[in-house]
């Protein structure tokens, strides 16, 4: 590959640039959608935390899960992988009784 050995691809610890920049933007910015979680039917599995590409969704207690709105960016994935269905994506600006 031409170019490559002037390119410095040695990075340690801190400088590594992967992942480090995510949290300065909320990515919650730019979503038209976002999940609501139904308590009752959550049974803390944490598969919607594991599937979650910003990382969104944490632990609240042992067995339950909070949503960080201000970096989910919608994109559902937490609704689809939720094997309870206890996640729904509703449009941004609605509440979930709507």
């Amino acid at each position: 590959m031409r170019g490559v050995d002037s390119v410095n691809y040695r990075f340690t610890g801190d400088e590594a640039p992967v992942g480090r920049d995510l949290y300065i933007t909320n990515t919650g910015d730019w979503r038209i959608k976002y999940p609501v979680m139904d308590e009752e039917a959550c049974v803390g599995c944490g598969i919607c935390a594991l599937y979650c590409p910003t990382a969104s969704i944490m632990p609240k207690t042992r067995r339950k899960y909070r949503i960080d709105l201000q970096y989910c960016k919608g994109c559902g994935i937490c609704a689809v992988e939720c094997p309870q269905a206890a996640l729904t994506m509703v449009d941004e600006g609605e509440t979930a009784s709507e």
